[in-house]
C-alpha cells in the first residue's frame, strides 16, 4: 500500500500563492533544490490539480532540464519526466504521454485504487485536490521559503481543526524550513 504525500512550498506565513494568484515569490536556492531532488527521487507518482499540475508540466518537461541549465535543475526535469503523473481536472481534454488525465468525479476512487494498488509514496499536490482527498493524506510536507507575502492562498484550505504530529524539521542555510508531519 501506498503513502499519500501532500507536498507544497509555502512562504512563511502559510500561502502557496499571492493574493493574485501568482507564485513568484517562489526562488529555491540550491539548497532546497537538491533536498527537493532528493525526495522526488522516492516517489512513485504525481497526484497534481489542475493549476499546479499546469505550472510543474510545461517548465519541466520542455522549458527547463536542458544542456546549459543547473545540473540540479537537469537532475530534477530528468525525474520528473520519469514519474507518471495523474492530474485531475474537469477543464483539460488531453494530457501528454506520461500523464493521466482523472476527471474530479473519480477522485477519490483512483486515488483510493492507486494508494492500494502502488508499493511506495504518492505525492499530492494541490491544495483544493488535498481538501478533497484529505482522508487519504499521511503525511504533509511543508517547505516554508523565507519570505512573507500578507494573502492569497493557503497550504490546505480545510474548515476543521487537524492536528499533526512534527516527526521531521530541517533548516537550509537559505533559510528555508522543511516540516514533515504525520497524523497522531
Amino acid at each position: 500500500m501506498a503513502k499519500v504525500i501532500y507536498w507544497m512550498n509555502t512562504s512563511i506565513d502559510g500561502y502557496l500563492e499571492g493574493p493574485d494568484g501568482g507564485m513568484d515569490f517562489m526562488e529555491p536556492d540550491d539548497d532546497f533544490r537538491q533536498a527537493a531532488n532528493d525526495h522526488v527521487r522516492q516517489f512513485s507518482a504525481f497526484l497534481f490539480g489542475r493549476r499546479l499540475y499546469e505550472a510543474m508540466e510545461k517548465p519541466w518537461t520542455e522549458d527547463l532540464g536542458k544542456d546549459g541549465a543547473p545540473a540540479v535543475e537537469r537532475e530534477f526535469a530528468r525525474l520528473y519526466k520519469e514519474t507518471p503523473r495523474y492530474v485531475f481536472s474537469d477543464t483539460l481534454q488531453t494530457v501528454p504521454e506520461g500523464v493521466t488525465l482523472v476527471r474530479r468525479k473519480d477522485a477519490v476512487s483512483v486515488a483510493t485504487r492507486l494508494k492500494q494498488e502502488i508499493d511506495g509514496t504518492l505525492q499530492l499536490g494541490g491544495a483544493e485536490l488535498a481538501a478533497s482527498l484529505l482522508d487519504l493524506i499521511d503525511e504533509f510536507w511543508v517547505y516554508a521559503l523565507p519570505v512573507i507575502i500578507g494573502g492569497g492562498k493557503p497550504y490546505l484550505p480545510v474548515r476543521e481543526a487537524l492536528r499533526l504530529r512534527l516527526v521531521e524539521h530541517r533548516s537550509f542555510a537559505s533559510g528555508t524550513m522543511f516540516r514533515r508531519y504525520v497524523r497522531p
